[in-house]
């Protein structure tokens, strides 16, 4: 097949291409092992202005970061993680709660890095083209953000993995944020103690890959 090649001078992606990227897909994963090894503070930086080239609503780079360094902010995040997750522990019963209960749902322990996310409900930018019909778009164009990070830390070797098991409202409230931030993910990011393309929750016999065609439907 030709290779077709834009008169703007366009790159030109091909199947070698393509095929790495597929590849890059499928390693990506949600990682809750990691090292202990700190991570160049230089690239956490890199990284995160890679994840701004997302798109977003309105252009409106509604995305906020947070790098939660400090220890004892840390730590409240972690009781707030334990609190959640025992309280999602009882919303299962026989043997789908022990399953759960055996569980790894979290790399707080060990994850030098750690990035809560936020959606800037207010945000001047983008002057609400779009966001204003939708709101919600704004919250979609941090969570695009996140994707786009979470692969190209996977190309520089490192791993992320994200904690959705806690009170948005007391992370926002330990982190001291503006009101107007709304809390979207918590990010553990570092150098994984193993590589699996499997994720893990299929690899613990929680729930299986499911067919894509079950979900396109026709109208």
């Amino acid at each position: 097949m030709a290779k077709y090649k834009d008169p703007c001078g366009s790159p030109v992606f091909d199947e070698t291409f393509r095929d790495k990227l597929e590849q890059l897909f499928r390693w990506r994963r949600d990682v809750r092992r990691f090292r202990t090894d700190q991570v160049d503070s230089e690239l956490i930086e890199e990284l995160i202005a890679t994840s701004a080239l997302a798109p977003s609503v309105g252009n409106s780079q509604p995305w906020r970061f947070v790098n939660v360094a400090d220890p004892n902010r840390r730590a409240t995040i972690r009781a707030n993680f334990e609190t959640a997750n025992a309280d999602a522990l009882g919303n299962y019963s026989g043997e789908r709660a022990k399953l759960y209960a055996t569980l790894k749902l979290d790399g707080l322990d060990k994850a030098p890095v750690q990035l809560a996310v936020f959606s800037d409900t207010q945000t001047p930018h983008g002057h609400g083209l779009g966001s204003r019909t939708m709101p919600e778009t704004l919250a979609y164009s941090v969570v695009g953000a996140i994707q786009t990070l979470w692969l190209a830390a996977r190309t520089q070797g490192i791993g992320v993995g994200w904690v959705s098991i806690l009170d948005p409202t007391a992370v926002a409230r330990t982190l001291d944020v503006p009101d107007a931030w709304q809390f979207i993910a918590y990010l553990c990011v570092g150098y994984p103690e193993e590589e699996h393309m499997d994720p893990e929750l299929v690899r613990h016999d929680w729930q299986a890959r499911v067919d894509i065609s079950e979900f396109i439907v026709e109208r």
